[in-house]
């Protein structure tokens, strides 16, 4: 595609996404207002399912129970079957808003924390630009709107394990992520390792209670758990080669009651965070060592369950470059930016381990950004001008990769 052409289509693109963008911040508000928590999207799932039907954009048969699957066909003469699959997650947070909008979440201890209905949002306005541009669709469009990325083991596994890549056979995969350290407007990339494997950790200690007095007539949980908390955190820098991001935190300790008594048990929980999954497997033998040594020490059990989370997000290299230099044909070079890697995880990343693609974050910050403006954060408050960008940027991008694919 010659430069004048991509021009033109990127200002094709451009004026119909700020055409839409008061009926795309209607449906993020919409959704924003209905938060549903992971595998309970019934609400949000049909809220998609009939926005894509207006558009001639029919639902798949569900491959579970929330979530939206859709193909729109293109009709461009070099249309061969090659699809692009273009993904946005759906679900929401179990907590509080504290945010002071018209639109806040009408559901009690419920939350878009993430961003996940301007994602939705993104992905529908993007299908709409799309669903009137079927004629310069040099294949099709594949869009997941995929339920229960916030909860493991997430829904792009059980998705993929249904057959969704199999029914389909996309070529390449795209998704986004609201970050409000990015500037609303732009978008940064980053090639190879993106985002964290994350597991949970719970440890189980138990001992023989007694009384606080006579703590010799008693094996402690309380010592040996302080022992291992210590000892565990020690891990990364010992065994982690330096170079390797990771992380390991025991972020909750419960037991006992009472000043004088010892207690008969204690539990703990964390996560452990690896940007490889060599080191991964290796803090994975070494926490069992460590534990169990510990526990053998000290006269108590232990008992150490690894709840594998999502693997590493890894952007395929050549891909994510090639999205760098798409995103610059629609944003200008100043407005796309490279970022580092993060030690947040996506489910997303299953996708990456079967099918090249890129995940990028989105811009919703604002020039003045106060720290409240987090993920997961009760006052988190995305920009919604990110919106126009997102949908417009989503519609581009499938076109440009659908001609390489």
């Amino acid at each position: 595609m010659n430069t004048d052409f991509t021009n033109r289509v990127a200002e094709q693109i451009q004026q119909a996404a700020a055409r839409i963008f008061q009926e795309i911040i209607a449906l993020r508000r919409d959704i924003h207002a209905h938060p549903e928590l992971s595998y309970e999207e019934v609400r949000t799932t049909a809220l998609i399912a009939d926005y894509l039907t207006a558009l001639g954009i029919i639902p798949e048969k569900p491959l579970m129970k929330t979530g939206v699957v859709a193909l729109l066909k293109g009709t461009h003469p070099s249309s061969k079957g090659k699809v692009v699959a273009l993904r946005a997650d759906i679900d929401a947070l179990p907590l509080s808003e504290e945010n002071q909008h018209s639109f806040c979440s009408v559901e009690a201890g419920k939350m878009h924390a993430c961003g996940h209905d301007m994602h939705t949002a993104m992905l529908l306005g993007a299908a709409k630009i799309l669903s009137g541009m079927r004629a310069q669709l040099a294949g099709d469009l594949l869009f997941v709107f995929q339920p229960a990325e916030e909860k493991a083991p997430g829904g792009a596994k059980p998705l993929l394990d249904a057959g969704l890549f199999n029914m389909f056979n996309p070529s390449a995969i795209i998704g986004q992520h609201c970050f409000s350290t990015v500037e609303s407007g732009k978008v940064a990339l980053c090639k190879g390792s993106f985002m964290a494997a994350a597991d949970e950790l719970y440890v189980t200690v138990t001992g023989q209670g007694g009384h606080a007095s006579a703590p010799h007539k008693a094996a402690d949980p309380v010592l040996a758990s302080a022992h291992i908390i210590t000892a565990v955190q020690h891990l990364v820098s010992r065994v982690a080669p330096p170079h390797e991001a990771a992380v390991l935190s025991i972020s909750s300790i419960h037991g006992g009651h009472a000043t004088n008594v010892i207690p008969r048990q204690v539990t703990m929980s964390g996560t452990m965070r690896t940007m490889n999954e060599e080191v991964r497997s290796l803090l994975h033998g070494r926490l069992r060592q460590t534990v169990t040594g510990i526990a053998t020490a000290f006269g108590v059990e232990a008992e150490l369950e690894i709840r594998e989370g999502y693997p590493v997000l890894s952007n395929d290299p050549d891909f994510t470059e090639r999205a760098a230099t798409i995103c610059v044909e629609y944003l200008g070079e100043e407005n796309v930016l490279s970022c580092e890697p993060i030690m947040t995880a996506e489910d997303f990343s299953h996708y990456l381990q079967v099918c090249p693609g890129t995940f990028w974050q989105i811009g919703t910050g604002m020039a003045k950004d106060d720290k409240s403006n987090t993920l997961h954060s009760p006052t988190f408050n995305p920009d919604e001008r990110a919106l126009e960008t997102g949908c417009g940027l989503l519609a581009y991008s499938a076109i440009r990769f659908l001609e390489s694919a």
